[in-house]
C-alpha cells in the first residue's frame, strides 16, 4: 500500500490530466476513486494511531498528577517532621548535638525583607514594557487591521 504522500502526489497529478484533452476522463475518475478511497483508508489509520497516542498522553498526564500528589504529600510529611524535630529541640534548648549517625543544629537563616509599604523608586528594578496580545485581538477585531497588528486565523485537524 502507497504512503499518504505518495497517495497525495499522484492524486494531484491525476487532477492535472484531467485538464489534458486528450487524456481518457472516465479512466483517470475511476483512478481517483480509487486513490480517494485509500486515502480514506488512511486517514482512519492516522486517526486510529492519533487516539491511540492521545490515550497514552492521558495516561502520563494522569500519572505526573499523582505522582506529584505523592511527592507533594511527601515534601509536606519532611516539612512536619523537621518542624516537630526543631520546636522540640527549641523547648529542650538543645540547639546543636551528635549523634552516631547525624548532625543536628538550628541555625540562623539569611534575612528576609517584608514590604510593608510603599517602596522608593531606587528600589524599583526597571523592566520592559509586555504587549498585551488580548487587548490588540480585540481592538483588531473592533476596529480593523492596523499598521502594527493584523489577525491571522490557522486551521487546525478535528478528528471525531
Amino acid at each position: 500500500m502507497a504512503s499518504l504522500y505518495e497517495l497525495t502526489g499522484q492524486m494531484d497529478y491525476l487532477r492535472q490530466l484531467l485538464e489534458d484533452p486528450e487524456a481518457e476522463e472516465q479512466v483517470i475518475l475511476y483512478t481517483i476513486e480509487s486513490i480517494d478511497y485509500e486515502i480514506e483508508e488512511k486517514a482512519d489509520g492516522y486517526a486510529k494511531i492519533i487516539r491511540m497516542l492521545n490515550a497514552e498522553v492521558d495516561a502520563i498526564g494522569a500519572e505526573v498528577e499523582c505522582l506529584n500528589a505523592r511527592k507533594k504529600s511527601i515534601s509536606n510529611n519532611v516539612e512536619r517532621l523537621k518542624k516537630a524535630l526543631t520546636q522540640n529541640m527549641v523547648i529542650l534548648d538543645k540547639k546543636k548535638f551528635r549523634t552516631a549517625l547525624f548532625s543536628f543544629n538550628i541555625q540562623k537563616n539569611p534575612a528576609t525583607v517584608n514590604i510593608t509599604g510603599k517602596v522608593p523608586k531606587k528600589f524599583l528594578i526597571p523592566q520592559e514594557p509586555k504587549v498585551d496580545k488580548r487587548a490588540i485581538i480585540d481592538f483588531v477585531k473592533e476596529h480593523g487591521n492596523t499598521k502594527y497588528a493584523e489577525l491571522t486565523q490557522s486551521e487546525s485537524l478535528c478528528i471525531r
